[in-house]
């Protein structure tokens, strides 16, 4: 029952739509601390998984005779965002993470597919 001294009911100082903002910014702040703390290990695990790919796929197709689609089920779980091209003219295959790290591996002889060094990937461009 509302009398002429009764104050009206207050308002919620922090609306659902301000809630969910601030929530948001901070989630996407941890989430940034996170990445930067952790930024070289997740680095270093890419260049793993690309050299692992390159050294599997060139095995798979210039050592089995495999197609290289085929070569891509020979990866182990989480090499999903590892990309793998093939250069048939030089027995080279190439594997990367986007942004973060590649890797070359060609078949030399008898010697089976060799990884190539940073100063060996440079000069093939």
């Amino acid at each position: 029952m509302a009398t002429a001294t009764s104050k009206p009911p207050a308002k919620d100082a922090w609306p659902l739509g301000k809630k969910i903002k601030v929530a948001a910014a901070a989630f996407a702040a941890l989430a940034l601390l996170w990445f930067v703390f952790n930024f070289a290990d997740i680095k270093a695990q890419a260049r793993l998984g690309a050299a692992y790919g390159a050294h599997v796929a060139c095995s798979c197709r210039y050592i089995e005779g495999r197609p290289l689609a085929s070569c891509e089920k020979d990866f182990e779980d989480g090499m999903e965002f590892v990309s793998v091209t093939d250069d048939p003219d030089n027995q080279r295959v190439s594997t990367s993470v986007p942004l973060l790290a590649e890797a070359v591996a060609e078949r030399r002889g008898d010697f089976g597919c060799i990884q190539l060094n940073q100063s060996e990937i440079d000069a093939l461009d």
